[in-house]
């Protein structure tokens, strides 16, 4: 069994064990979040599933999204001024998005956490690093704002 062929698994598992059904909409919609290689809004993932199945509306997958995200299967993350984007959990990690040209990166947790822990101890501040992406400037706008300068 494939590394994705188990996280589907697991995510049909879980919904299962919570009496969920799976229908083909919801089955469609976890097989493109298991194969996709980055995070996707919804109209993505709606694009994605319509390409197997077409009958499937946007309402739907925003839906399936939420009920999935209301299990802990799904995160998403505001990026700056983009929609949403969702994946599923697992490791866990953080977002930065540069406001100029609107890139966003995955930051490893442990910067995060030093981050967490340090607005947790001065400010009592309990950090929701998946929910928001810091934003900023990139290495690589920052160096190009600079040579025009």
């Amino acid at each position: 069994m494939t590394l994705d062929e188990a996280r589907r698994e697991e995510v049909l598992k879980t919904l299962r064990e919570h009496a969920k059904r799976i229908t083909a909409p919801k089955r469609a919609v976890v097989e493109v979040l298991v194969g996709a290689h980055d995070h996707l809004t919804a109209d993505e993932v709606t694009r994605h599933v319509q390409q197997v199945r077409p009958d499937v509306s946007p309402s739907t997958v925003y839906r399936i999204l939420e009920e999935l995200e209301g299990l802990a299967l799904v995160v998403h993350s505001h990026t700056g001024h983009a929609a949403a984007v969702y994946h599923l959990a697992g490791r866990s990690h953080g977002h930065v998005t540069c406001e100029v040209c609107h890139v966003t990166y995955e930051v490893p947790s442990d910067i995060f956490n030093r981050v967490a822990r340090e607005l947790d101890s001065t400010l009592g501040f309990e950090l929701d690093r998946h929910h928001v992406a810091l934003s900023g400037i990139c290495a690589q706008c920052r160096h190009r704002l600079r040579v025009k300068l």
